[in-house]
Formats: structure tokens, C-alpha cells, sequence
């Protein structure tokens, strides 16, 4: 006679092989404002006071706020009373090659701050920005300092890349080339590709898929764990491509120059500070993040000068885990609240 352990093991085998295990089901959402690479969404139930705007990177999918039931960062905010708004950057074609950064800094979040003001009755909004989605969102509140921002929270946001092992050992063969040995190719492919970056994201974790297997036999009991990889991987699946003129201004500034580390960033010729970030500030940092290590993230406390206030924790995960990872519920998710709540005292 098989006992209920060895029973449930094996419906979790049955549900590793076929699927199923984790509810992807999307958080209840209407849409409420609509443009180029742009869909703004606002979650259901909608509370009163003020809003919460999600901001993902480019690349990721905008589901990385909203990973499975149970793990995800739209739903805990929604049931925290919170009235919670997405911005969707949708898929990127071949023809979207030519937006730059300033497409994102100067029109999309823009637009989606406004709008999401305008649905709250003309209240300030809270952004909270996963990776790239936090360095965009301090780069528009630096430069436009009317837009109705009432704090910013950055989960593995880094400014200092050369903190960051990944990239170290590649800088001197860019550095021989002149900074020019990706250019040629992200041209002629009109950016980054979403295999492009699936695999680069993959390989990131790369000991981690490799005993992922493993992994999966030791932990057939446990079914939230197993449900965790599941969604992580339907979130792999989904990696969209950055447009090809993004992606080389992220190369040459972000890695090349490192722009961000000296407090700024040089759009041909036009300077935008992070000093011009005049709103609280909450800085997360993941404990084992590879794309954005610690010390590459923490540079920023000091770059904010002008902000009121500026908070730094950090969670445990890696670079996607930190933000919505299993452990993330009573971290990450917790430092939100916190934040959020000291924002809205009198």
C-alpha cells in the first residue's frame, strides 16, 4: 500500500512532466490606457489612495511582477489594499530598432505615470522597477521633475557595472575593439534577439539548470517548490528582444562607459543626473544576484543626494528570485510594505 507521501510524489512527477503545477493565472486587470509599447493596466479589485505603478525591464516579460499565484508581487499588493497599476511594453519588432532610451524616458513611463495619476484622482504614484524598469524609472524622475512621482522603490537595479563578474571578463577584448565588438551584430539583427537573451539570462543560472534535474528528484514532495520552477520557466519562455537602438546605448554607456556609476547618463550630449531624483527612495539589493550584484546596486544610495530619503535592504535571491522568488514574500515583499507605508503617514 503507497503512502500519502509517496503518493503525492508521484502526482508532482506526473505534474513536472505534463505541467499544471503552478497557477499561472493573471492577476484580474482592465485596461486603461493604451500606446506605442505601452499597455497600461489597472488590477482588480481597485483601492482607493494612492497608486502603485509596476515598471518591468526591457527584455523580461511584464508577467516578472506577476509569476504565479501565490508569488506574485501584483497580487500581494492588491490584497495589501493597494491600488495597483502595470505597464506592459508588449512584444518588439524589427521595425522598433531605431527607439533609443529616450523612447522609454521621455514617452512610455511618462505617459504611464500621467495616466495612472489621472485614473487615482490626480494622486502621486509609487513606482516599483525590477532591474532595467528602475534605472528608467530614476532616469525619468531626474529629468522630469513635474511628472507626479511620490517615491521610487528599485529591486536589482545596478549602476556600477564593473561590480558586476559577468561583464569583467569581457571588458578588455571591448576595450581592444574599441567598444565596437557587439555593434556590427545588433545592427544587422536590429537589436537583441529574445532567444538572444533567454540564453543569456539561462546562462546567468547556468549551475543551477544544470542540477535542476537533480533538483527536481529531491523535492518531488514539495509542490510549492516544483510550481516555483514551473513559472520560472513559462516566464523564460516569454523574453521579448531589446530594439537595436536601446541595446547599443546600454552597451556603450551602461557597460562600456559605465556612465551610471559617475552619476548620469550622456545621451548624445544631453546629461541626465541621478542627483535630479528628488523623491524617496528605496534601493533593494539580492543576495546572490549575478546580473546585479550587490555592490554594483549599492552605488547608488550615495548618487541620490537630492533625494529625502534613501533606504538600501537587501533579500534574499538571485536576480529574479529577489523579486518574486519563494523566500521574497517574507523579504523583499516585506521592505515594500514597510516603504510604502512610511510614504503614506501624514
Amino acid at each position: 500500500m503507497l503512502t500519502p507521501p509517496v503518493v503525492a510524489m508521484a502526482e508532482n512527477a506526473l505534474g513536472v512532466l505534463r505541467g499544471g503545477l503552478a497557477d499561472l493565472r493573471p492577476v484580474p486587470r482592465a485596461l486603461v490606457d493604451q500606446g506605442p509599447n505601452r499597455s497600461l493596466y489597472r488590477m482588480s479589485p481597485a483601492a482607493d489612495g494612492d497608486p502603485v505603478l509596476l515598471v518591468p525591464p526591457l527584455a523580461a516579460p511584464a508577467l516578472c511582477f506577476d509569476l504565479r499565484r501565490g508569488c506574485s508581487v501584483a497580487e500581494h499588493l492588491v490584497e495589501r489594499g493597494n491600488r495597483t497599476y502595470l505597464v506592459d511594453y508588449g512584444t518588439v519588432a524589427f521595425s522598433d530598432r531605431r527607439l533609443g532610451i529616450e523612447h522609454w524616458i521621455d514617452e512610455v513611463l511618462p505617459r504611464a505615470i500621467r495616466k495612472v495619476s489621472e485614473d487615482s484622482g490626480g494622486r502621486g504614484v509609487h513606482l516599483v522597477a525590477w532591474c532595467l524598469g528602475g534605472l528608467f524609472s530614476l532616469l525619468t524622475a531626474a529629468d522630469q521633475a513635474d511628472l507626479p512621482i511620490k517615491s521610487i522603490t528599485t529591486i536589482a537595479s545596478p549602476v556600477d557595472f564593473t561590480a558586476i563578474p559577468l561583464v569583467a571578463p569581457f571588458r578588455p577584448l571591448v576595450d581592444l575593439t574599441g567598444g565596437y565588438l557587439l555593434t556590427p551584430l545588433y545592427r544587422m539583427l536590429g537589436g537583441a534577439p529574445s532567444y538572444v537573451v533567454e540564453r543569456v539570462f539561462w546562462a546567468t543560472g547556468i549551475n543551477k539548470q544544470l542540477t535542476k534535474p537533480l533538483a527536481i528528484l529531491q523535492n518531488l514532495g514539495d509542490k510549492d517548490y516544483l510550481a516555483q520552477i514551473e513559472a520560472v520557466d513559462h516566464f523564460m519562455d516569454n523574453m521579448i528582444a531589446y530594439p537595436g537602438r536601446t541595446f547599443g546605448q546600454i552597451y556603450h554607456r551602461f557597460f562600456r562607459a559605465n556612465d551610471l556609476v559617475e552619476g548620469g547618463l550622456d545621451l548624445n550630449g544631453r546629461i541626465i543626473s541621478l542627483s535630479g531624483v528628488k523623491v524617496p527612495t528605496l534601493v533593494i539589493a539580492g543576495h546572490n544576484d549575478t546580473i546585479a550584484p550587490r555592490r554594483a546596486v549599492e552605488r547608488l544610495v550615495p548618487l541620490l543626494e537630492n533625494a529625502p530619503s534613501v533606504r538600501f535592504e537587501t533579500a534574499p535571491g538571485g536576480h529574479l528570485g529577489v523579486l518574486t522568488g519563494r523566500r521574497a514574500r517574507d523579504t523583499t515583499w516585506h521592505c515594500i510594505d514597510e516603504f510604502l507605508d512610511e510614504q503614506r503617514k501624514p
